[in-house]
């Protein structure tokens, strides 16, 4: 008889494999998206540009250099730099701000006495401070276009659309094979997830940047709020249900930096990870017990909302491929026949042709079956740190904002103490996950069993690269660490006197 092992790994096939499914069943909708763009308003509404900000020393001139070049009426424009810095990014961004101010740009500095809510409460303070009518936000590592206002404004001319998100592009994309394959993950999400939800007419959200909010719509749904780790996703998710409706714009890019850094990647998709199944946790009841939406948007919302689910089954999957081949060989021909189909489609084809089809369509489908395969393993190696973000929403573990650091024009390579994050156990688990799966690699084809090597490699691959890259930064940080603490031949021994600064989290 199988193993029990065995059924246990079917079962997790057939549950990614109908994930898989509905992937696709997305992407082919979003085919059907179009954007019909109203005429410009004859009188254009007051807008409040928001500017958060944490530690962005590198980037803060960059973003408020491109607000300030927006192309929108200057009497109906206004901005706000909200520095919660405790760095000298404080320094830098109010200095920009008052060159701005100086040149006759409406725009202010304002800071916080505490980083409570962090984001979220930034957002909601800058909200209590204004009366525009629309409200745009972009995060610090953002470069929006001059017409970016005026080309989303145009849709809140219908008083029922409370926000109008535009998509993400790259300004990095090409920096690394990281950056590269984060791009194509993204514009997948964008293209196929966010295009295919907005065709259906089912809920999607606001990405926490890059988009413009009525501000009645904000307070109609109860505002800003600290709850969940993914600010933008809880208040999308509950305008909604309150009867706004949000537009799409996938024809309006705006530019922004990925994480050059693989801690730095690994935290931000530990934090939109946490956040989104916070959010499941939050909002789900009341999703299926509201009385005027269909079951179908009640399976989408779900689908969204808990979707990273997947990525424990992901990781329990990688651990009994092993028991799981080896107990095939008990299996009848047929029922082979099955498991490989299923794998084949629920692993490889559809999520080919879910990328293949992103990537076409936003102009970089050249080469992109050669770039996937590493793609593919950066996405299946982020199993144990988004299963561990996962874990800690289901069972109310609290942890703070972590920011994504961003670096503009300088090389992530360059050692920046302040900018080194940690690597942690978490690393050395994926490092033995990746170990795990080449000896099974070993054990497959020792045995003949050439067909599960493909998919044990993308999974030793996706495991080793993480690990290692975590792993490296971890020496750096400790290598610059001890640098600093040896004194320098002549240098003076007498330490400055240390000014600590508030715990922003």
């Amino acid at each position: 008889m199988p193993s029990a092992s065995l059924y246990i790994y079917i079962g997790l096939l057939v549950v990614l494999s109908a994930v898989s499914v509905h992937r696709m069943l997305l992407a082919l909708a979003a085919r059907r998206l179009r954007n019909r763009v109203p005429e410009a308003p004859r009188d254009w509404p007051t807008v409040l540009v928001q500017l958060p900000m944490y530690n962005e020393r590198y980037v803060a001139e960059r973003l408020i250099d491109a607000v300030c070049a927006l192309d929108y009426p200057h009497d109906k424009l206004s901005i706000q730099v909200l520095d919660d810095s405790n760095d000298e990014t404080v320094d830098i961004a109010e200095a920009r701000v008052e060159l701005w101010r100086r040149r006759g740009i409406d725009i202010a500095y304002v800071r916080r006495p505490t980083r409570e809510q962090f984001k979220a409460g930034a957002l909601a303070h800058g909200l209590t401070l204004s009366n525009a009518e629309l409200v745009a936000i972009f995060d610090a590592d953002f470069v929006p276009e001059p017409d970016f206002v005026k080309l989303l404004v145009p849709h809140f001319n219908d008083t029922g659309v409370g926000m109008v998100q535009a998509r993400w592009g790259h300004l990095n994309r090409h920096y690394s094979k990281l950056t590269e394959s984060q791009a194509i993950l993204l514009d997948g999400h964008f293209v196929n997830e966010h295009g295919g939800r907005a065709a259906m007419g089912s809920f999607f959200n606001f990405n926490g940047t890059a988009g413009i909010w009525r501000r009645r719509c904000i307070d109609e749904a109860g505002g800003w709020s600290g709850l969940t780790l993914t600010e933008d996703l809880d208040l999308s998710y509950r305008a909604q249900l309150k009867g706004w409706r949000f537009v799409y714009r996938q024809d309006v890019e705006v530019p922004a930096e990925l994480p050059p850094d693989v801690n730095a990647f690994k935290t931000q998709q530990h934090r939109w990870a946490k956040g989104s199944t916070e959010t499941a946790r939050l909002l789900l009841p009341t999703i299926w017990k509201h009385p005027t939406l269909s079951f179908r948007h009640r399976c989408e919302a779900t689908f969204h909302l808990a979707g990273n689910i997947a990525y424990p089954m992901v990781l329990l999957l990688a651990v009994l491929m092993p028991f799981a081949v080896s107990s095939r060989y008990e299996l009848l021909s047929w029922k082979l026949a099955v498991m490989d189909g299923l794998m084949f489609v629920g692993s490889a084809a559809s999520l080919v042709t879910f990328y293949a089809l992103a990537e076409r369509s936003v102009g970089h489908g050249d080469r992109i079956l050669r770039r996937l395969p590493l793609t593919l393993a950066i996405g299946v190696g982020l199993a144990v740190n988004n299963s561990r973000a996962v874990i800690e929403a289901v069972i109310g573990r609290r942890t703070p904002f972590a920011r994504t650091p961003k670096w503009g024009d300088r090389k992530a390579s360059r050692v920046d103490p302040a900018y080194l994050l940690s690597a942690n156990w978490q690393a050395l688990v994926e490092f033995v996950l990746g170990l795990y799966m080449v000896g099974a690699m070993g054990v497959a084809a020792a045995n003949q069993r050439f067909l599960p090597i493909p998919f044990m490699a993308i999974f030793a691959t996706g495991f080793l690269l993480l690990a290692v890259g975590s792993l490296r930064k971890a020496f750096l940080g400790l290598r610059t660490a001890k640098a600093a603490l040896t004194p320098r031949e002549g240098a003076s021994t007498i330490a400055e006197p240390h000014h600590p600064a508030a715990d922003h989290g």
